[in-house]
């Protein structure tokens, strides 16, 4: 069973790639420009998906930042957003092919403005997988809203149709 959690974070790698190569074609003015969104903007909700990202991966990986990693500033340009989302993209598929059975049902921690909070380690895998993909799909609009041909983000698990780009993802 854990080799589909390995799949899904090999996926992400591979979308986030796809999607950044996309985005590269935006000049800077427009990878800021007001956009319909939850972020408004192309670069808000690319540094969004990596600041949760950030949040979601030390709760697995239970490094004790917490909510500590939204201190941050945003990454103002692409070519360094992108370096630092590939590396928790990295993290993310090293944590799915460390997993084993007996994980899949232990508990992390995640720190909420309320207060911490139990999760399957299993859900929130899953969590961050939905989270990417939620945000992904904004991203791919307002590609388009820019004038930008936005890339097919679903080639990835079927051999028939499987796009030569997932092949370094695809282990």
């Amino acid at each position: 069973m854990t080799e589909h959690f390995v799949k899904m974070a090999q996926n992400n790698a591979w979308a986030n790639n796809v999607l950044y190569s996309a985005c590269s074609a935006l000049s800077e003015p427009a990878l800021w420009a007001a956009r319909p969104g939850f972020f408004g903007s192309v670069g808000r909700t690319l540094n969004h998906i990596y600041e949760v990202d950030l949040f979601y991966l030390d709760a697995l990986e239970q490094g004790g930042k917490g909510r500590a990693v939204y201190a941050r500033e945003d990454y103002a340009t692409l070519p360094p957003l992108e370096q630092a989302q590939a590396k928790a993209d990295a993290r993310f598929i090293a944590f799915a092919k460390g997993m084993n059975a007996d994980d899949l049902h232990a508990t992390r921690v995640t720190e909420r403005p309320d207060g911490p909070r139990e999760e399957r380690l299993d859900w929130l895998v899953l969590h961050l997988v939905q989270h990417q993909v939620h945000h992904r799909g904004q991203v791919h609009c307002m590609l388009s809203a820019a004038g930008i041909d936005p890339p097919q983000l679903d080639d990835f698990y079927l051999e028939d149709g499987r796009v030569p780009s997932a092949a370094p993802f695809w282990e």
